[in-house]
């Protein structure tokens, strides 16, 4: 593909992706919440859970080199986020995004997303480097909102990060391992 040729229409995105028995129970935990809220929108399928950390958007390939020699500069080990409520962001009308959220347990979550950005910065990506980051993962999408509701915290470990193209599904295009 030419350097500078664009990817199509599809979303590129750097982001965590929980282990499968996290996947599992996150995915229980909004089965649950969707009745119990009386949700009608769909939830979001099993493998295309994730914590979004940078938003590359509609890139070529130039830039999704220079994002993974970024990824390749970040060294920490690995870390745990819990996640231990739920709300509902603005979004678009008609279609807001219901969500895991949490505080004290993404501390190490943010402290990393910061390292990322400056190397996304180092290597010539400054704009997608934003500083704008709460981080959740999205459970599904539906016209009406709730307010913040205390949850069982769900947790696990962060052991790598993944670059993904998102078209009809999640196409992992780098995967980086954490390492101190």
């Amino acid at each position: 593909m030419d350097e500078y040729a664009s990817i199509g229409s599809a979303r590129i995105f750097l982001a965590i992706v929980p282990d499968a028995g996290t996947v599992e129970r996150i995915h229980r935990l909004a089965s649950a919440l969707k009745r119990a809220h009386k949700f009608d929108g769909k939830l979001i399928a099993p493998e295309r859970l994730h914590i979004s950390l940078f938003f590359l958007g509609d890139v070529s390939e130039r830039f999704i080199r220079a994002a993974s020699e970024a990824a390749m500069q970040v060294q920490t080990e690995p870390f745990e986020v819990s996640f231990d409520r739920t709300a509902s962001f603005r979004g678009r009308p008609g279609n807001r995004p219901f969500v895991l959220i949490g505080e004290n347990g993404l501390r190490r979550l943010e402290s990393f997303r910061r390292m990322l950005g400056a190397a996304l910065t180092r290597s010539g990506l400054r704009r997608a480097a934003n500083t704008n980051f709460t981080p959740h993962v999205t459970l599904l999408y539906d016209a009406r909102g709730v307010d913040e509701h205390p949850v069982q915290p769900i947790f696990w470990t962060v052991t790598e990060f993944v670059l993904i193209r998102s078209m009809k599904g999640h196409e992992y295009l780098g995967r980086w391992p954490l390492r101190a």
